[in-house]
């Protein structure tokens, strides 16, 4: 496929110039003239420079990568059908949908946008996070910069023992169980040749504990409404989660509150303030 340089720019002007900033979750500013988004907002919601995304609007630069295609995409809150209609345009084949696509719809992460003050997330059917609010970072630090296996909270949990840090030991067991049921159902679900094949391949390679829990074939366990967090800073928090589900890409938006007044509305409140930092 053949990169089609004008089209891209004008496509890219356009979809820039229809976005406004509190639709990406950005702060307008007093004396804005801009209309839609400038280009350095972009960028910084694409991960890479203004510099790189400018010469795109002015076809120019290098033929942008499959990732940075996809970058550009989720930072412009593309639709699926915008999203692929940019990859041909760009000269690529478009990624696949369904459960195995990290492209996050544009109505969910609106949703996410407005949730700065709370943490929350963005998963895959297999616990792979895909975006977080910063609370969401403060709360059970970065996610999102794991890579292959090591994505999935799930295979986390049996192969890197720090994971279970954040979690409170009492809970421990049930989070076994809910993790190796959640897989075996998604295995079901997906069938032999999926990701969550392979990651119950390897997890049966590598942890024994897996094994067992996953030899007794258990099925519908799911998560508590509340969740017991330990942080490293301000100790255990009792947070209840609510679940939005996007059928069309089996995401899940999880959002995490505290009951106003309790202890751990004040250390949400804290951690609001300190953010990912330490107190120290």
């Amino acid at each position: 496929m053949v990169i089609d340089r004008p089209g891209l720019a004008e496509f890219l002007r356009s979809r820039r110039e229809s976005l406004q900033p509190e639709d990406v979750g950005l702060p307008r500013g007093r004396r804005r003239r801009t209309t839609g988004l400038r280009r350095e907002e972009v960028a910084a919601l694409c991960h890479m420079s203004t510099d790189y995304y400018a010469r795109l609007e002015r076809e120019r630069g290098p033929r942008p990568s499959g990732q940075m295609i996809a970058s550009i995409a989720q930072g412009l809150h593309l639709s699926l059908d915008e999203r692929d209609h940019l990859f041909r345009l760009a000269g690529r084949t478009p990624p696949p949908r369904g459960p195995d696509s990290d492209h996050i719809s544009p109505g969910l992460l609106r949703i996410l946008d407005r949730l700065q003050d709370t943490p929350a997330e963005i998963v895959t059917e297999l616990g792979e996070t895909l975006r977080q609010t910063p609370l969401g970072i403060a709360l059970t630090g970065d996610l999102t910069g794991h890579s292959g296996p090591a994505r999935s909270l799930g295979y986390r949990w049996f192969t890197d023992p720090s994971t279970r840090q954040r979690y409170a030991a009492e809970d421990h067991a049930f989070l076994t169980r809910m993790f190796v049921s959640g897989l075996r159902e998604v295995v079901t679900l997906r069938g032999p040749d999926s990701r969550a094949a392979h990651y119950a391949q390897l997890l049966l390679a590598r942890s024994e504990e897996f094994r067992r829990v996953w030899d007794e074939h258990e099925v519908g366990v799911r998560p508590w409404e509340v969740k017991h967090f330990v942080h490293p800073e301000v100790g255990a928090l009792e947070l209840t989660c609510q679940t939005l589900v996007d059928p069309g890409q089996s995401h899940l938006l999880l959002v995490h509150t505290a009951v106003p007044g309790s202890e751990s509305h004040e250390k949400l409140r804290l951690l609001s303030v300190m953010g990912a930092q330490s107190l120290h």
